[in-house]
């Protein structure tokens, strides 16, 4: 198949995407399958289908990308895939580095500016935490998006003092408003089931995993080699820890209880 036949191949993939895995699935494939020759042009695709189609479209190309990422690092792992990206473009994951490249306008693009992109922002939200905590893509880079994101919705916020309505030619139908709430409940229940995963590492290794009681201690981050990849313990523990909130009097009553339950009450002697 020459790369002509390739790219418009591939654009009918993106432009018959929905929120099914099937859909998903069957573009992941081709992108993967087509990536040596074809990566830049695929990528291409990609934001240009983000540029032209439907806002219901954006979305379903941004659920592909979550799906095309994990699989480009579990491709990563496979003990060919070291040949395969060095007769690549020069790419390091596959296509995380496209997205972590261009994250910005695409988000920019499945959530343009105005009302427009409302029905996107939760989900686009909702991916890009997903992609920090699983660290799939650079924590800062998707810091950078989120940001965005935050200052787009203040920004019309601020704007829309008084309720308008949207013009009429960015409107949805109703047939296209029902297909839309079904999908997003596809979605977002996907979404959940794999929110609990825990990230695990992509780096291919015949080494047996080591327990964590093993593991070396580093008292800062710079004794670290930085072209070492993060360990899914350490993701883990941040991420944990990014959550716990500070130290408070619930806490000191709670220590107090499980230290009465374990030691028994003091005894407090009479003068």
């Amino acid at each position: 198949m020459d790369g002509f036949e390739v790219h418009i191949q591939f654009l009918d993939h993106l432009k018959r995407l929905n929120a099914t895995q099937q859909s998903i699935q069957k573009a992941v494939g081709f992108a993967l399958k087509y990536f040596v020759n074809c990566a830049e042009d695929l990528w291409g695709c990609i934001v240009e289908e983000c540029q032209k189609g439907t806002i219901n479209n954006r979305i379903n190309i941004l659920y592909f990308l979550d799906s095309l990422c994990e699989a480009s690092l579990l491709a990563k792992s496979h003990p060919d895939a070291a040949e395969i990206l060095r007769n690549g473009p020069g790419t390091t994951s596959f296509y995380v580095d496209y997205v972590a490249r261009d994250l910005g306008k695409i988000v920019e693009l499945v959530v343009p500016e105005g009302r427009q992109g409302l029905p996107n922002l939760l989900s686009t939200t909702q991916i890009l935490e997903s992609w920090r905590s699983k660290r799939i893509i650079d924590p800062h880079i998707v810091d950078d998006a989120l940001a965005q994101l935050t200052n787009r919705q203040n920004t019309l916020v601020a704007a829309d003092e008084e309720p308008r309505l949207a013009p009429s030619s960015s409107r949805l139908s109703r047939n296209e408003v029902i297909k839309r709430i079904e999908e997003d409940r596809e979605r977002h229940k996907r979404l959940r089931e794999r929110r609990w995963v825990q990230p695990v590492s992509h780096t291919p290794t015949s080494q047996l995993p080591v327990l964590a009681s093993f593991l070396p201690l580093h008292e800062n981050t710079s004794d670290r080699n930085s072209d070492q990849p993060d360990m899914p313990l350490d993701i883990e523990f941040e991420n944990e820890w990014e959550t716990t909130s500070d130290w408070n009097e619930d806490d000191d009553e709670a220590t107090t209880q499980e230290t009465n339950l374990c030691f028994g009450k003091p005894v407090l002697q009479s003068a």
